[in-house]
């Protein structure tokens, strides 16, 4: 292990062997419930389709399989003090910010998370097997499932681990979808960016195994198609596994001058232009790429009001003017419940420079993906509250994000990324391993064309 340059021994095969057995989960979730009842035991989840809803195939837009369920009771912020317990410090400022307008509707906590049976005897087999390399930076031993579903090792290590399980949890083999994003103004007033993306998480190919990643963990491509002074421009990444050793690779085409060039700065803070400058590089899906940047602190697990279970904001035919309020999304259409999640906390290193000089994420223990983050200026007041509206994929099946917004307190400005609800098709899942060459720069300039 040394020569490998890891830095947490191995879980034991007979601290493994408690995935799946009567107290936690093949994936690492605590199988109870919560002590007052809020939080249910872990039955399952959603495998496939429920019986009630009547689903045809990947790219339908999901029916809410729990269309009886009633509010639990509303937080606001007259109210939130009774809650106090239950709040993010994100969640508290925004009923702060807007106390008129935005508050949470709590329903009955449901515990949808399922994953395939393939991708969870993977997860046992890292178990024993994965470790972290390069400082925390990169893993060994890993392939299909979340590497770390036993956190273990020091306190740094611990929230290590958390965060490459959300880097690595489950989100499909082949995903494209055609989506939205809008920066809103302080007066409600938005304009919309559309983009066509395909994503291969080669951490998942079936056909593949660890030795055939190539410090890949997967391949995006995202293609701009309005309005029309940015249509045709594309963008290329090659997400590779420690972005230390090898930093992440990206290329755009700029459709005005015909050209592919390396975008050596896609990462860390740099702005996003489509998201008026309310969204970082490594905000997109909440948390993405390189740890290095940051001291890292495991906080521990909670119990925290968070977006579970998002249907009805994600519903086919829904207008977007009905989803994006003046100030922030629309609290009728949102779904909140209790869940346990893992909490983790990043603190900028002294000889570093990133925008936020704090971030603390919260990560939910049943999925392993970020679903709420606080971040912090550099004078250390909160500045940024993101959030992803989960919801289950369940032909996946998998939980994961119908649409995130991402919160500037001190502009009172929102963003949203992943509208579709107008485009007649969601997310589509398929097995599709494509030859590599389809995600090489010289094939981007053909396809931003397109």
């Amino acid at each position: 292990m040394l020569g490998s340059g890891s830095l947490t021994a191995e879980v034991s095969q007979s601290e493994a062997q408690r995935l799946g057995g009567g107290e936690i989960t093949r994936f690492g979730a605590l199988r109870a419930g919560s002590d007052d009842g809020v939080i249910p035991a872990y039955d399952g989840g959603l495998p496939e389709p429920p019986d009630n809803v009547d689903y045809g195939e990947s790219g339908d837009f999901h029916p809410n399989p729990f269309p009886d369920d009633e509010i639990r009771h509303t937080v606001t912020a007259d109210n939130m003090e009774q809650y106090d317990e239950y709040l993010t410090k994100g969640t508290k400022a925004l009923l702060q910010a807007y106390p008129d307008t935005y508050e949470i509707n709590v329903y009955p906590s449901r515990r949808t998370m399922a994953w395939p049976e393939w991708i969870l005897d993977n997860i046992e087999d890292n178990a024993t097997d994965a470790e972290l390399v390069g400082g925390g930076n990169g893993i060994d031993g890993a392939y299909g499932g979340i590497p770390f579903p036993i956190l273990h090792g020091s306190n740094e290590e611990q929230a290590q681990q958390a965060m490459w399980n959300h880097l690595t949890s489950w989100r499909g083999i082949y995903v494209e979808r055609r989506s939205g994003e809008v920066a809103v103004e302080t007066d409600g007033d938005y304009s919309m960016t559309m983009s066509e993306q395909e994503l291969f998480y080669n951490f998942y190919n079936p056909e593949g195994d660890e030795s055939t990643l190539d410090n890949t963990l997967f391949y995006y491509l995202s293609r701009t198609t309005s309005p029309a002074r940015l249509a045709g421009g594309a963008v290329l990444i090659h997400e590779t596994l420690n972005q230390v050793k090898e930093p992440r690779r990206a290329w755009g085409y700029n459709a005005g001058q015909r050209r592919v060039r390396r975008a050596p700065n896609l990462a860390y803070d740099s702005p996003i232009a489509a998201a008026d400058n309310l969204r970082t590089a490594d905000e997109t899906d909440l948390f993405n790429g390189a740890l290095d940047k940051y001291n890292w602190e495991y906080r521990g697990v909670q119990q925290y009001y968070i977006p579970y279970n998002n249907y009805e904001i994600a519903q086919d035919g829904l207008e977007y003017e009905k989803i994006l309020g003046t100030k922030h999304l629309n609290p009728d259409l949102q779904r909140w419940e209790r869940h346990r999640v893992h909490v983790v906390e990043a603190n900028l290193k002294d000889d570093e420079r990133h925008i936020f000089s704090r971030r603390v994420f919260y990560i939910d223990a049943d999925s392993w993906k970020v679903v709420s983050v606080d971040q912090y200026d550099g004078r250390g007041e909160l500045w940024r509250v993101s959030q992803a509206m989960e919801k289950s994929y369940y032909e996946v099946p998998t939980v994961w994000t119908a649409l995130d917004v991402f919160h500037d307190l001190q502009s009172k400005r929102y963003h949203v990324q992943g509208l579709d609800t107008e485009e007649g098709e969601t997310l589509v899942f398929t097995d599709r391993v494509p030859n590599k060459r389809y995600f090489s720069p010289q094939a981007l300039r053909r396809r931003g064309r397109r």
